[in-house]
């Protein structure tokens, strides 16, 4: 019985990336149906809408989308796509794996971690904001639920119980955020008594920050509140190479929406020269969620030994001297066996 999933190939790079995504999923085998559904600029262009109703109700349909990197116009009445579809579908969880690969420019060759953040309320949202009347104040509110705490610590203490982690570090600023911050740790140090094989550590975020840098294999999976964990996943990015190499997952009870990180690049659109990796990491993600892992961990694999057996066929951002259908052509060569 095949599994449907909606597909959004995105604006940009985003064709491009997807096609060759979708090249190695059919290579394996994984017996998915494509729904392709509109969203980003093009929709734009045909629907007047961002996000037509016909794609959110797809989504809520199959439960599950792989997403290309989407364009939001700059100026005012366009609010971000991203955080449109992880309010209207509650998708409370953004899990981020930044692990090394080889070839790439980075600092260190040997991280394997996870942000797990919170993906629907706190400073990144920015409620309630306004400017006072004489325009020199501008206000936003940080708010923060138990509710939204307890499901964001329980979601990283499983997935670190389920994929054999072995601690999980809260990152917070409740030394001088004692409200909004407090009750994230408060609630974190809660949970964590509920699952005592696991280490718990809690770390201010500057400090995590500096930590991160100076000595990243001290962390397993990290959970934090949205603001922070924007800004710590694309540090920990910054560890392995890039948003080249950055999946993202966004997980609710009722739907999930899988990504690239990394944005829609129109400077390079069309020259089949775009790094189709962390669509690829995003979507063996996808196939984890939907109890497939092996040939998630097949994707993965084949992306390590790619980089390191086939530069001919690598794209130049990986050092390489291929294109974006060779990346693609190499990884499906590869899964097949």
């Amino acid at each position: 019985m095949s599994q449907s999933i909606a597909v959004i190939k995105g604006d940009g790079i985003g064709p491009e990336i997807m096609d060759a995504t979708l090249r190695v999923l059919d290579a394996l085998d994984c017996g998915l149906a494509y729904q392709h559904i509109d969203a980003g600029l093009g929709a734009l262009e045909k629907h007047g809408t961002l996000i037509p109703q016909a794609s959110l109700d797809t989504i809520e349909q199959l439960g599950i989308a792989l997403k290309g990197p989407l364009t939001t116009p700059i100026g005012k009445g366009f609010s971000s796509i991203n955080v449109q579809l992880r309010r209207h579908f509650d998708l409370y969880a953004n899990v981020r794996p930044a692990i090394s690969f080889p070839g790439t420019r980075s600092r260190y060759d040997d991280i394997d971690m996870i942000t797990v953040r919170e993906n629907t309320e706190g400073a990144y949202l920015a409620d309630g904001q306004e400017y006072t009347d004489d325009g020199n104040t501008g206000i936003s509110v940080i708010k923060v639920t138990r509710k939204g705490s307890e499901r964001i610590v329980r979601y990283a203490f499983e997935l670190a119980k389920n994929n054999g982690r072995k601690k999980v570090t809260a990152v917070h600023k409740a030394n001088i955020i004692k409200t909004s911050s407090g009750l994230f740790l408060d609630v974190a140090r809660e949970i964590a008594k509920e699952y005592p094989e696991i280490e718990f550590q809690e770390m201010i975020v500057d400090n995590a920050c500096m930590q991160l840098v100076m000595n990243p294999h001290q962390f397993d999976v990290v959970v934090t509140t949205n603001l922070f964990g924007d800004i710590l996943s694309d540090l920990c990015a910054g560890l392995v190479g890039g948003l080249g190499l950055a999946p993202g997952a966004n997980i609710g009870e009722k739907a999930a929406i899988f990504e690239a990180v990394h944005g829609s690049a129109p400077d390079i659109e069309g020259k089949n020269i775009a790094n189709p990796c962390a669509l690829l990491l995003a979507a063996a993600q996808m196939l984890d969620h939907l109890g497939m892992a092996e040939k998630g961990t097949a994707i993965r694999q084949g992306i390590r030994t790619v980089l390191e057996t086939r530069q001919d066929m690598v794209t130049p951002d990986m050092g390489g001297t291929g294109t974006t259908d060779s990346f693609a052509q190499a990884l499906v060569e590869y899964v097949q066996g």
